[in-house]
């Protein structure tokens, strides 16, 4: 695929954005191998995951046959929920597929718990085994019932917090900022993830709180949509009822490109939002720029556009690109300040650790990166489980200095 430089005005009409022409001809036909063997590998885990609790559960509180019966059918079809559950909507939109993605999504939280706990529970009858020994048995029950129990309140509370918006503030100092710029605001939000989870009621959250905070213009830095098939002008309503008082500017991320990235621009259009995809807009002053998921994942075509912008050369530059990486190409082509999102933080232990480990400081919160400055948000919706444990959801306001 290479760049394709339409004009603001085209790219803002009703019709197709060219960029979703060139991606979507630029797949290769016929069967595609890489997503069946990715789903064949998830299930597989999700089987022997199911495994290893039914096992640890019959092992330190066993179940007359019967029950254990109906605990090995139950864990089975819980083992495939989520699998079909994603299927189904990818290419179904209904209140049945809803329903069933999320009971799906809420086990899949709770399966991450319960995996642990029954971890734990192997780890503390070793413990109690070396401690006093002949104990464990009379112990196990008691172990299995104090872990598990903690499973289910760790994902009770995570399903709390996922809920509990906060709202950060930042100060961020920018060279050359245009004068008209000084003091005011700008919302960050990303990683909404409307789709089965979370719905238009969502979304009229995330817009009612930008009324309130009254910020100059919105940002959104991708995964807006959950990649699911669904209703797009009925999920982004109330952020299109938004736009009509605030400018809100949005680039996309991986979650847009897996689903109907189409149908989802041309929603976002027709709703007055600015769809930026590799393109500079002026706002007031402020150079924006909008980069397109799918490109950030080829260094040379990146550097190739950013620096074709000159931006070094003018004034302060905002670029929103999905991922906080290439910070390299970035702090080079002369980008002021780089909005991400994507990482969410991690969402729910023990993945805030793996995901530390990937982004290092840029996982959450405002950073340096040579002369570039980067705020990484948590994002304000979830993906999979309805859960975070270790991190929270939020929207952040920017204040320009």
């Amino acid at each position: 695929m290479g760049y394709s430089f339409t004009p603001a005005d085209e790219r803002q009409g009703l019709s197709q954005p060219r960029w979703v022409n060139e991606r979507e001809n630029s797949r290769p036909r016929g069967l595609r191998f890489g997503p069946i063997l990715a789903v064949s590998a998830m299930q597989a885990f999700l089987f022997m995951a199911h495994w290893f609790i039914y096992h640890t559960w019959m092992s330190f509180w066993p179940l007359s046959p019967e029950p254990a019966l109906d605990l090995r059918i139950a864990l089975f079809l819980l083992s495939t929920s989520f699998v079909v559950a994603a299927l189904l909507g990818f290419h179904y939109t209904n209140r049945f597929v809803s329903l069933v993605y999320k009971v799906a999504a809420v086990w899949l939280g709770l399966l991450n718990f319960t995996f642990w706990a029954a971890c734990l529970c192997w780890a503390a009858n070793l413990g109690l085994r070396l401690a006093t020994p002949g104990a464990e048995a009379a112990g196990r029950p008691w172990i299995a019932a104090a872990l598990f129990g903690l499973a289910f309140l760790a994902a009770l509370y995570g399903t709390i917090n996922a809920r509990q918006i906060r709202e950060r503030r930042v100060t961020v100092k920018l060279p050359n900022l245009p004068p008209s710029w000084r003091g005011r605001t700008a919302l960050l939000v990303s990683d909404m993830h409307l789709g089965n989870i979370n719905g238009a009621g969502f979304a009229r959250r995330i817009a009612n709180i930008a009324r309130r905070l009254n910020p100059a213009v919105v940002f959104i830095a991708g995964d807006l949509f959950d990649g699911s098939k669904a209703d797009a002008d009925s999920l982004a309503a109330p952020l299109f009822e938004l736009s009509e008082s605030v400018g809100i500017y949005f680039c996309d991320g991986n979650h847009e490109e897996i689903g109907d990235a189409a149908e989802y621009s041309a929603s976002l259009i027709r709703g007055g939002i600015r769809v930026l995809h590799n393109e500079r807009v002026d706002v007031d002053g402020l150079q924006v720029v909008g980069v397109s998921y799918s490109d950030t994942n080829y260094p040379v075509r990146l550097r190739t556009f950013l620096d074709g912008l000159n931006l070094a050369e003018g004034p302060a530059s905002v670029l929103l690109n999905h991922v906080p990486h290439r910070l390299t190409i970035v702090e080079q082509a002369g980008v002021s300040l780089q909005l991400s999102g994507h990482t969410h933080g991690g969402q729910v232990v023990p993945f805030t650790w793996i995901t530390r480990r990937i982004f290092g400081k840029f996982t959450h919160g405002l950073q340096r990166f040579g002369k570039l400055q980067v705020y990484t948000s948590t994002g304000a919706g979830t993906w999979g489980p309805p859960m975070r444990l270790g991190s929270e959801p939020e929207v952040v306001l920017i204040t320009f200095a």
